[in-house]
């Protein structure tokens, strides 16, 4: 048995983790409500499970029915406005506000969880959305020990998390504004692209990614920190870490992959993609990047792929690319390349390789 095959048999792919948590306003994040009392005061166990779970990389957003203006001035009185990401604070049902916020962030919405007080409103949105956790207000202390939402892997893009996204609703904001094509937009941002061979210090990073990355995942599998480790040295594997940086900041390392190459064929076991970036054609740049390599090294480049139920992006994506499906059993697909064709980079990207 190969040492690649012996990997995919010991790993399970784990359930979604909460990357987001939803709050909801009154008598939640604050006792009281704020369109009917003189005054309305902080909680302070809540101020202090957004720090801690801040730091984690664990981001925010709120779903309330309350007046956006008079609720954002009460946040930033506060010092709390800028932990909130894409706040719905409006008088549509929660459920709904959660589906936008998700889509905002780019996230399933099995990534989320929402904290409120009244059991109709947890009900509500449960029943719209099932996969969701749903967390009674009174449970805030206990929020930074449970299981889903104490990741075991903390970075340094972690600590970022929160300012990264940040700094994307400013690039949201931009392009919103920009009158043209987006590719016109993209040439605006001045990304830089950095594809390097994974080293130790990559390491946490790249096991984060496979943990936290579902959409954008050619096989959902997840891989341990001494698992990398092991495929950094491997004569037998060459592991990639990619990087983007743009006007308004960085994107932290954003993308993996994982080949398996030998003197006449290269596999790709693994290729993934931050969703944060999912919008900047990135990762058929990465991916254009192995297919030019193996050209260049005049071998057959093949690539593995499983059905997860949330990954059918990917599946695409591999096709756009030229890849042929050439066996299919189960969940699992087997894709080829059959004359290696390099699409050429776009030029709003900066390609720097290591």
């Amino acid at each position: 048995m190969s040492e690649s095959n012996k990997i995919h048999e010991t790993l399970v792919c784990p359930p979604p983790r909460v990357k987001c948590i939803v709050w909801d306003l009154d008598n939640t994040l604050w006792d009281g409500i704020l369109s009917e009392d003189k005054e309305v005061y902080i909680k302070q166990k809540a101020v202090d499970v957004i720090m801690t779970l801040d730091r984690r990389g664990i981001l925010h957003s709120i779903a309330s029915r309350n007046d956006y203006d008079a609720a954002f001035r009460k946040l930033e009185s506060f010092g709390l406005a800028d932990y909130f990401l894409f706040p719905q604070i409006n008088w549509n049902p929660k459920s709904g506000s959660i589906r936008e916020i998700a889509r905002l962030l780019n996230l399933s919405t099995d990534a989320l969880a929402f904290i409120d007080d009244e059991a109709f409103e947890r009900a509500e949105v449960k029943h719209i959305i099932p996969g969701l956790l749903c967390i009674d207000a009174a449970d805030i202390e206990t929020i930074p020990e449970m299981q889903e939402i104490n990741p075991t892997i903390l970075t340094e893009d972690s600590a970022n998390r929160r300012k990264m996204y940040l700094a994307d609703q400013v690039r949201c904001s931009h392009e919103e504004q920009f009158n043209g094509a987006k590719e016109e937009f993209l040439k605006t941002l001045n990304m830089r692209l950095s594809i390097m061979r994974c080293t130790e210090e990559h390491l946490k990073r790249a096991e984060e990614l496979t943990v936290r990355t579902h959409q954008m995942n050619t096989t959902g599998i997840t891989y341990s920190y001494d698992q990398l480790k092991e495929l950094c040295y491997s004569d037998s594997h060459l592991l990639l870490i990619a990087g983007l940086d743009d006007k308004f900041g960085t994107y932290g390392k954003v993308g993996l992959a994982l080949i398996q190459i030998g003197s006449m064929q290269w596999t790709i076991k693994l290729f993934l993609m931050s969703c944060r970036i999912g919008s900047r054609g990135i990762g058929g740049v990465f991916l254009d990047y192995i297919i030019k390599e193996a050209q260049t090294r005049g071998v057959k480049l093949s690539a593995e792929y499983f059905e997860t139920g949330k990954n059918r992006m990917m599946h695409i994506m591999y096709k756009f690319a030229g890849f042929k499906l050439v066996n299919s059993q189960g969940d699992k697909r087997i894709f080829e390349m059959g004359t290696l064709h390099v699409r050429p980079f776009p030029d709003y990207i900066q390609l720097v390789t290591a």
